[in-house]
């Protein structure tokens, strides 16, 4: 086969296990005839779809791609492969799963780190006693007032897409529209629409510190899901003509590192001070927030990324949810219902893997930014976690 049908097998085998496995594609533009194609095929066998997946990435080496475009689907074809053979019943370990489908090897986070988070935070939090309990207190009197949710976060999206639309530059269409729904075990959950469009559901159950609400802004549209989305459209799919990134799937190495640089949008969009910006923003929206302790709290918690992959570790591969619960309780510094919620999430076969890309994504994206990447390059090239 040649380069042009090995994408389109490529895409119609991601539609293929997406039929399978729900919420698996995230996102699926620029084929609207291959997608409404495969929607009226019989459901496949998940054994032969990881049959093609294993035929496509031996064919990767022979069709001329240059390397970064090669190492991009080879990895996003062994990570379909993996989960085909998960939905044919074969058992792997939740490590094997880790490092099949996002190409990095998942250890537990180092116990001193998080020792040295919590001191910080012993030192930046109101109260005594307890951290997460001061941080529960911060929540409760920096709270966001339910009725300005929806304010709040269309000033800080439309302050973060004036700078985002300058650099790294967007087309000048491109639009985000949120919605609200409850009972959701996430706190937002962005779906891109394609040209240029995405949609973003908040959950006003889990808004509830104002400190936090910039960073989740930033995470989901502008420099995040959306920004991303919206260049890769334009300048992969469309300018290059690299088809592949038309689809977006949920278990693979484009997730991890998307959600690496949705994690450190802030970062990327206004960079230290950020929190003395926002407080001027939430202000314009009628909340308040003192932002330089909020932006020194967000970075203390920085060091706490790990806690979660180590829980699913615990939950999948260790003594189970009694461990992982007490694992968070001691380093997270969530509530208690914010420990249930994380565990539901973490337990569901849709989205367990997906609990590792926040700190394993972060934690490359912040390599490559510490060795003077640029913004473009990070949203525009296919790169995989060992590039």
């Amino acid at each position: 086969m040649d380069a042009a049908e090995l994408v389109r097998e490529y895409l119609r085998l991601g539609l293929r296990i997406g039929r399978l496995d729900p919420d698996f594609v995230l996102s699926c533009v620029g084929e609207p005839r291959l997608h409404s194609v495969i929607a009226r095929e019989p459901i496949s066998v998940p054994g032969v779809l990881a049959e093609r997946a294993q035929l496509l990435f031996a064919s990767v080496p022979d069709v001329g791609f240059a390397a970064p475009r090669a190492a991009f689907l080879s990895a996003q074809l062994a990570a379909l492969e993996l989960r085909a053979r998960r939905l044919a019943g074969e058992q792997a370990s939740f490590r094997a799963e880790v490092a099949a489908c996002f190409g990095i090897s998942l250890e537990p986070g180092d116990p001193d780190r998080y020792r040295r988070a919590h001191a910080e935070l012993a030192e930046l939090l109101p109260g005594s006693g307890p951290v997460a309990d001061r941080l529960a207190l911060l929540a409760r009197r920096e709270r966001v007032p339910p009725p300005l949710l929806a304010r709040g976060v269309a000033e800080l999206a439309r302050a973060l897409r004036a700078r985002v639309r300058a650099e790294p530059g967007l087309p000048v269409q491109e639009r985000v529209d949120h919605r609200y729904v409850r009972g959701r075990p996430w706190s937002a959950l962005h779906r891109y629409l394609g040209d240029f469009r995405s949609l973003v559901a908040v959950n006003p159950d889990r808004q509830v510190w104002a400190g936090r609400l910039p960073a989740l802004v930033a995470h989901e549209s502008y420099p995040g899901h959306h920004a991303e989305h919206c260049r890769k459209e334009r300048e992969l799919v469309g300018a290059r003509g690299w088809a592949e990134h038309g689809i977006a799937l949920r278990d693979g190495p484009q997730s991890l590192l998307a959600e690496g640089v949705a994690e450190l949008g802030l970062r990327i969009a206004v960079g230290p001070g950020w929190g003395r910006w926002a407080q001027d923003v939430l202000a314009e929206a009628g909340i308040r927030v003192d932002g330089e302790r909020a932006e020194r709290v967000l970075a203390a918690l920085d060091g706490l990324r790990e806690v979660r992959s180590d829980a699913a570790l615990l939950l999948h591969d260790g003594p189970g949810i009694d461990a992982a619960a007490a694992h968070l309780h001691r380093w997270a510094c969530l509530p208690a219902d914010g420990v249930r919620a994380f565990l539901r999430f973490a337990a569901d076969p849709r989205w367990r893997l997906h609990v590792v890309t926040y700190a394993e994504g972060a934690r490359r994206v912040a390599r490559r930014l510490e060795a003077g990447e640029g913004v473009r390059r990070l949203l525009d090239e296919p790169w995989t976690p060992g590039g």
